[in-house]
């Protein structure tokens, strides 16, 4: 199979492009779905993956271009898995994550008595890629880093909920660690270490 050197990155959140880009070979050819105006399409899946698949599928089919898109989302054990697959939509119309964060606390405060019994809020972030033809053939693969909610926000680096998340095996939230730190070990890289074989070598 012939690698990919051009491909349309399709979201509209300026953070996960920047990071999915970030991700791929300064030589392949990145287009936005804004350069070509793009809407996004409903994400109707009941699972990260699905609403991946849709939104790659989307993006190939309306580019005639092969597309990679992501879904993914903060899943905390105290709140069942919530905000799981609506973790952007916790966030509004606005998309202002500042409102999901304090979303994500209050509904904490309502288990307040379970939580005092632990010593931290053990949380995962997931991410699910999937990579789709025009033809309509697809590939996926998910990747998760566990970690754990702080209990303020903190750094202003990354997007999302990345001031809370700290994950395992460090103090700083993703908020606060640099780029390329996060790159090394976040959600999405795991993902995109499964399939970076498609890709053009760096």
């Amino acid at each position: 199979m012939k690698k990919i050197d051009k491909i349309i990155v399709g979201t509209h959140n300026n953070g996960k492009f920047k990071e999915i880009c970030d991700l791929l070979s300064v030589n392949i050819t990145k287009i936005s779905p804004k350069d070509l105006n793009l809407p996004s399409p409903n994400e109707i899946g009941s699972t990260f993956k699905e609403n991946s698949k849709i939104k790659a599928e989307y993006f190939a089919k309306k580019a005639n271009l092969i597309a990679i898109s992501d879904d993914s989302g903060l899943m905390i054990d105290l709140l069942s898995g919530a905000p799981g697959i609506y973790s952007s939509r916790w966030a509004g119309p606005t998309n202002d994550f500042n409102v999901a964060i304090e979303k994500v606390y209050n509904e904490l405060k309502k288990v307040e008595f379970e939580r005092n019994k632990r010593k931290e809020i053990v949380a995962k972030f997931i991410s699910c890629l999937t990579v789709c033809w025009p033809n309509g053939k697809f590939i996926s693969s998910t990747g998760i880093v566990e970690g754990r909610i702080s209990e303020t926000k903190k750094g202003t680096n990354g997007f999302g909920y990345d001031p809370i998340f700290i994950p395992h095996g460090y103090h700083k939230t993703f908020g606060e660690l640099k780029l390329q730190e996060k790159l090394k070990i976040d959600h999405r890289s795991k993902a995109f270490l499964k399939i970076s074989n498609l890709f053009i070598d760096f």
